[in-house]
């Protein structure tokens, strides 16, 4: 497997930021860590291991990013509105930064010259980073892998309420999105996955609530509710990669 370390200065951060990027051909996917997490966990948790048969076949290229979550949802001790700027400005190095370096390195393997939409990928808090990024821009994201979710930003702000807090917060923006939405048709022609196990520590009344809002809002995604065996662990996630990649890709 064709493998490519990346260290570079991120603007919209003011510090070095680290990547992963694996495959040699293929569409774009953009893994986001659990909670606190580096781009090293995509190995280190052996989720290499469940993606290899797409990443060896040339059918995906997965790009593995730091989350700063130690400064943002983590912090619980900081200023809150402090916390979701700086969060907003992690958003910004995803999408100013690390799209179009990926964006690159994609059609520079496969020798395209279009822009291909973007595959985001997470568990745990990374799902729900994933979707947050998936739902604020269709416009760059075509696909959706979301496992093990929390949909609100209440998860890391509790009570606090803010503009950047709000437009990060799928259940709150979504809920009030109008039906004529032009972001509901983008959706509607991309794949989005979200996915939940009903046993321990797992929050199934999390993804029960956004899968609500989609229903109500007539945006089309693969909601699947996993049994009372299926805990909040890798090993399920594992599983259901292995499970739910087929649809995105094949």
């Amino acid at each position: 497997m064709e493998t490519n370390y990346f260290k570079q200065y991120s603007p919209a951060l003011c510090r070095d930021m680290e990547c992963k990027v694996y495959g040699h051909a293929g569409r774009p996917v953009l893994f986001i860590p659990c909670q606190d997490g580096h781009f090293y966990d995509f190995e280190n948790f052996h989720m290499v291991d469940s993606w290899a048969p797409w990443i060896d076949s040339g059918k995906v290229i997965v790009c593995a990013i730091d989350t700063i979550d130690q400064e943002t949802w983590s912090a619980k001790n900081g200023d809150p509105h402090m916390r979701i700027c700086r969060y907003e400005q992690w958003i910004n190095y995803i999408t100013d930064e690390v799209i179009p370096f990926l964006r690159e390195f994609v059609n520079e393997r496969n020798g395209w010259s279009g822009y291909p939409g973007i595959t985001v990928f997470g568990c745990s808090l990374g799902a729900s980073h994933a979707a947050n990024l998936f739902f604020r821009r269709p416009d760059l994201f075509d696909g959706l892998l979301a496992l093990s979710g929390i949909y609100t930003a209440e998860y890391g702000f509790d009570n606090y309420m803010d503009d950047l807090v709000y437009n990060n917060s799928p259940v709150h923006y979504l809920a009030n999105m109008s039906k004529d939405h032009p972001y509901i048709q983008l959706y509607n022609l991309k794949k989005a996955i979200i996915c939940t196990g009903l046993g321990p520590w797992e929050i199934p009344d999390a993804t029960r609530a956004l899968h609500s809002i989609l229903q109500e809002k007539g945006i089309q995604a693969w909601v699947d509710y996993w049994g009372n065996d299926c805990s909040h662990d890798w090993y399920w996630w594992h599983r259901q990669v292995e499970y739910f990649v087929p649809f995105l890709f094949e």
